[in-house]
């Protein structure tokens, strides 16, 4: 099977292409490369690369896939918010684009990574659900998936399987690792100053998932039988992988011996929530099969910080943060304000 993998340079991706590449598949990897400089550690690289931008794909691209794994995006709300024009540009008219001309040429299956940041804030004494619960996405990122979704379901047929899924909050090491993200903050910021500070008072809620164990719900997505998945979302997470603030940066803590842990209070958070994982960890049973904690995936990190000479540097740097490094990249005269490269 020849799978294309948008962004198979970025934090999950380097990781699900690696798993892909073991279990035998063909990945042709598909990327623009904003983060080029920003490896951390050896990577696999896929049976053969594309370096382009996903607004400019064509059919030509597409010859012999059989399945896309469309990873590929502006990936979180400060970066969506640069400019929010752009932002829908990449997030879902590149999406839809992709889908439409791999519909055409005969592609089989189109996986897409969508995002639990459409529920929005909610009443948190309930779960999320996928089908039920209220979508109220607030930021520019949170619309673009959620339209994106929608517009996908409607182009899916027999022919042309649509399945969505939408992790929560990723951790976990990757070669092109991220910390801009909580889980993955609190543990590098415990590592290299000792010291984890909350802002907040620790109380919103938060859904997290390891790396490997998204990269295992994608890969449910190409693997489970057609009638199971077919026009399909799926919240991806772990049994009880709703946590508080306080709960994960208390895990952190727990993970870097000798760390300290401070909550200032002095401001509140309004971004809480909680999902459910009842469909995946019921529909999937027999394909999604996660693996992964707290303090496996914290203390995974760790050792990954020691083996690579993790430090302050890195950690304040643009390798770990994704809109400082495409702000760099734009100050150099790398790509443009359009993001697109010169």
């Amino acid at each position: 099977m020849n799978i294309l993998l948008t962004g198979n340079k970025g934090y999950i991706g380097t990781v699900l292409c690696d798993i892909l590449i073991k279990k035998s598949y063909k990945v042709i990897g598909y990327d623009i490369d904003y983060y080029s400089d920003c490896y951390l550690d050896d990577f696999t690289k896929p049976t053969r690369q594309i370096i382009k931008d996903t607004r400019d794909i064509g059919i030509e691209d597409l010859d012999g896939i059989d399945v896309i794994i469309h990873l590929a995006a502006l990936s979180n709300d400060p970066l969506g918010e640069l400019h929010p024009d752009l932002t829908k540009e990449i997030n879902y008219d590149a999406t839809i684009k992709i889908a439409k001309l791999a519909k055409k040429v005969g592609v089989k299956r189109f996986v897409y990574a969508s995002s639990q940041s459409m529920y929005g804030v909610s009443n948190t004494t309930d779960e999320l659900d996928e089908d039920n619960s209220e979508k109220n996405p607030v930021t520019t990122y949170a619309r673009t998936k959620w339209e994106a979704e929608k517009e996908l379901k409607k182009i899916s047929t027999d022919d042309f399987l649509v399945v969505c899924f939408r992790p929560s909050t990723v951790f976990g090491e990757s070669p092109k690792l991220r910390c801009d993200i909580v889980y993955n903050n609190f543990v590098a910021n415990a590592f290299t100053t000792g010291k984890i500070v909350i802002k907040s008072d620790g109380t919103p809620w938060r859904p997290v998932v390891h790396v490997k164990d998204v990269c295992k719900a994608f890969i449910a997505g190409i693997e489970a039988p057609k009638e199971l998945v077919a026009n399909q979302s799926y919240n991806v997470g772990i049994s009880n992988g709703n946590y508080t603030v306080r709960e994960l940066a208390e895990a952190a803590q727990r993970v870097v011996l000798g760390s300290t842990l401070t909550f200032t209070n002095e401001h509140n958070d309004s971004r809480t929530y909680k999902v459910s994982f009842k469909k995946i960890l019921s529909e999937l049973k027999d394909y999604f099969k996660p693996e992964y904690d707290l303090i496996r995936g914290g203390s995974e990190l760790i050792e990954f910080f020691n083996k690579i000479n993790f430090n302050s540097d890195v950690f304040n740097g643009r390798k770990v943060n994704r809109l400082r490094q495409l702000q760099y990249l734009i100050k150099k005269g790398e790509i443009n304000k359009d993001l697109r490269r010169f």
